[in-house]
Formats: C-alpha cells, sequence, structure tokens
C-alpha cells in the first residue's frame, strides 16, 4: 500500500511572542487553503517567540505542555484536520527548568508528540537540555523523529531516530549566523548515512539565513530555498522510499544498515563506554519478527 505525505516546509520570519495567536492561526489556514493537499506543516525553530528574545523573555514566554498556548494550537491542528509542526516552544518544565521543545499536533486535534532539545548551542543558548530522543507515529502514513536545530551537528542523534524507526527526521532550525551552508551539507549527509527524509526548516530574513531543505533518502534535495525570503516549499514525500534504498542500497550500491550479521564480533565504542552489537543494529521497522 503506498504512503505518501503531501508537506508544506513553512520558511517564515518569527513571530513576537506578545502577538496573539489567532493571527498565527489565521496565517496557518491560509496555507492550508492555498495548498489543500498538505497533510503536514512544519514550521522553524522557536517561530513563535520572536527575533531574538532574551533569557528574561524567553523564561517569561515559557509554559507547560497543558498550557493555554500548546491547547490553543491542538485545536488549530484539529480544526484543520493536519499534522502541525509549529516549530517548538519555551517548556516551563515540573522542576523550573526552561526547556526547547519541538511539539507535533495531530489531525484528531492532540499533541502527539513533544521532543527537549538535547543539545542545545552552547554557550549562546538559556536551555536546560533534554534527555531522549523521539519518534512519533502517523497512522497510515509513517513514523518521524524530532530534531531541533544544533542537534544536526550531533550524528549521534539523527542515527537513533532512524535505528527508532524514523523514515523522516524533521529538523527546525533557527540559524541566524553564517554556518547555514555547512548545516545543509549536514542534513544531505544524515539523510545519506541513515537513509531517511531529512526536512531542515530554518527562519527567513531579517532575523534567519533562510535556505531550508528537504532531502531525500539519498541525499539529493529534493526543493530547496535559495535564499532568506519567506517562502513555502512542498513535496509528497513516499515513505516506502526508505524501505527499497534500504534493500537496494543508496544508487543501487550501498547499504549501511545490513553492514553487520549476526555473528560478526561486536564492535567496541571506547567514546561511549559501550558497543555496537550486531544483533542489534538493524532499524526498528526494518526488523523482522522474532
Amino acid at each position: 500500500m503506498s504512503r505518501v505525505l503531501p508537506i508544506a516546509v513553512v520558511q517564515d520570519a518569527p513571530r513576537l511572542p506578545t502577538e496573539p495567536l489567532q493571527k498565527f492561526s489565521e496565517s496557518v489556514e491560509t496555507l492550508v487553503r492555498s495548498f489543500p493537499q498538505t497533510q503536514l506543516l512544519i514550521y522553524p525553530e522557536l517561530h513563535l517567540f520572536g527575533n531574538a528574545p532574551g533569557h528574561a523573555e524567553l523564561n517569561a514566554s515559557a509554559e507547560s505542555l497543558d498550557g493555554p498556548r500548546i491547547n490553543t494550537l491542538a485545536q488549530l491542528a484539529g480544526d484543520l484536520d493536519v499534522w502541525l509542526v509549529p516549530g517548538s516552544v519555551c517548556e516551563r518544565g515540573p522542576a523550573g527548568q526552561l526547556f526547547n521543545t519541538a511539539v507535533a499536533f495531530s489531525p484528531q486535534g492532540q499533541l502527539a508528540a513533544s521532543y527537549r532539545k538535547v543539545f542545545p548551542w552552547r554557550p549562546y543558548e538559556p536551555f536546560d537540555p533534554g534527555d531522549r530522543f523521539v519518534t512519533f507515529e502517523m497512522p497510515g502514513i509513517g513514523t518521524a523523529g524530532f530534531s531541533i536545530c544544533y542537534d544536526a551537528w550531533f550524528p549521534e542523534v539523527t542515527r537513533h531516530l532512524a535505528w527508532m524507526g524514523a523514515e523522516v527526521v524533521l529538523n527546525v532550525v533557527k540559524t541566524t549566523t553564517c554556518d547555514r551552508a555547512q548545516e545543509v551539507v549536514v542534513a544531505r549527509a544524515n539523510a545519506i548515512v541513515n537513509q531517511v527524509f531529512v526536512v531542515s526548516v530554518n527562519c527567513a530574513g531579517p532575523t534567519g539565513t533562510g535556505q531550508s531543505v528537504i532531502v531525500d533518502p539519498e541525499g539529493l534535495v529534493r526543493a530547496s530555498a535559495s535564499g532568506a525570503d519567506c517562502t513555502v516549499l512542498t513535496d509528497v514525500l513516499d515513505m516506502e522510499h526508505v524501505g527499497r534504498v534500504r534493500k537496494y542500497g543508496t544508487v543501487g550500491l550501498t547499504r549501511p544498515w545490513s553492514q553487520f550479521q549476526p555473528g560478526d564480533a561486536p564492535l567496541r565504542l571506547p567514546l561511549y563506554g559501550g558497543q555496537i552489537t550486531p544483533e542489534r543494529w538493524t532499524p526498528e521497522r526494518d526488523r523482522l519478527p522474532e
């Protein structure tokens, strides 16, 4: 059975945290009317939290995940019958922590997943780090995983998401610096070595440097923004592409997930104080029933 995911990747300028959510809701509604087949809308990191707010402003904006902001966004997704990733939000943790948290809302109007950024960009970001990787299932479509901006620079993040079954990694970004060109290379590399789709959406100018990209499981750029202007990238992801590439190889050749075979000796990983066990190497979605 075909599993396709029509997406809209919204490279937009950040909105002020004091702006009523109703204005964001109206812009999402307009986008859905413009692209009625879209099933997933994705916005940049901290999209609802202004251009460059300081620690005090971010703290003041933070809410728990059962607060009014989350409830409003969930209702919006349900009203429009779409999957909605409104970027990431400032989450107030149970012990007063400040997390940079990506959220996904289902067409049923529910908070389907939340992920706290594991690698805040230190020393520049004030956030507390998360402690786990997150994937979520879109029934009948496939599995997505979250990464936030600087997370992408750590290969362990995308590798674990792919191992956990992610077929597409949603990398929400707020890059305002000159290293976006390197991030585009990293997005392609993460897609290639893990054989997953990578959607990397950066904020637009004048705050951000744009250059959002959609990359397929063989590392080919399916759509891209050449600059920092506000724009929307649309595409239809064929989620079966992931399985085909892993079965037949990137460009019909390379199959990294098939590298290890049962009976191979474990490979020690001194950096992590652990090892690769061949029997555990296969990604979750590709494992045969025991």
